[in-house]
């Protein structure tokens, strides 16, 4: 399948980008307008862009029937200071609620049974059943179009980050578990982050490892081994002493040890599985 975003309609190229860059965080942004009242509402175009300065970027689109912009984007312009929440699986449907096209003016944390605490450096108030909320000051808001669908991107300086202690592991970092959050995927789709959806990939970092180009042919060529299993073997810095020097098997009920050796993480004891 080849799709020219540019020969198909709006709505399609939409469906098609959202399906396929996934799963998205979700940054359920509380702003106010010049006036005082409160908007709350969840934006799956976010990330984090910069740790020093420490910068967010979330992208309130303009709406794909009629090109229209959204309550924050109008209230970020106005007053030029957000708090981005993150939403758990305790919140998922409160935000969803919130995302519901309410006119301008209404309270969304009152619609969805939110509450709002004060903020202690910007003036939009903070999800209190969020378990991380980012205090920011927006640095600028970049257009990207007129048309429906055009993003708009708000650059968000954080300020200052409220985490609840319950979400803290011993080490004093975020548990993934215990933070339990959410992330957009295309249509009505979301994920969960906990549970097996998690799994631990160590980063190489300055490791080096040998790389696929350097696994004997043997082990390459596999039947059997994925990529995955092949990038495991390659991840380490050499070939194990244990089996250097030695050959390597291509035979199946060997190949077959190995990548049940390599789902178990043991990675050295793969090596002397494959070898002669």
């Amino acid at each position: 399948m080849i799709v020219r975003p540019h020969e198909i309609p709006v709505q399609q190229v939409h469906a098609l980008l959202l399906g396929a860059v996934s799963p998205r965080p979700i940054a359920f942004v509380s702003s106010m307008d010049k006036e005082g009242r409160v908007n709350l509402s969840p934006f799956s175009f976010f990330n984090v862009f910069s740790a020093n300065p420490p910068i967010l970027i979330f992208s309130p689109a303009r709406k794909g029937r009629d090109g229209t912009v959204k309550d924050t984007f109008l209230n970020v312009t106005e007053i030029p200071e957000a708090v981005i929440n993150v939403v758990n699986f305790s919140i998922v449907h409160q935000a969803s609620l919130a995302s519901a096209e309410y006119p301008r003016g209404i309270n969304e944390f009152e619609k969805a049974g939110l509450t709002a605490v004060p903020s202690k450096v910007v003036r939009p108030p903070r999800v209190a059943e969020s378990p991380v909320n980012l205090e920011c000051r927006i640095n600028q808001v970049i257009e990207l179009g007129k048309s429906g669908g055009a993003g708009n991107l708000v650059i968000c300086e954080v300020l200052l980050m409220h985490i609840k202690d319950e979400i803290l592991g011993e080490d004093g970092k975020i548990d993934p578990f215990k933070a339990d959050a959410v992330a957009r995927m295309g249509g009505d789709w979301y994920c969960r982050a906990n549970g097996a959806a998690l799994f631990r990939l160590p980063q190489p970092g300055n490791r080096l490892g040998i790389g696929f180009d350097q696994l004997p042919e043997a082990i390459r060529n596999s039947k059997i081994l994925t990529g995955n299993d092949l990038a495991r073997l390659a991840g380490a810095e050499a070939v194990p002493a244990k089996v250097q020097g030695r050959t390597f098997s291509a035979e199946t009920a060997k190949h077959l040890k190995a990548k049940e050796l390599l789902e178990k993480g043991e990675v050295e004891k793969a090596w002397e599985a494959l070898a002669d």
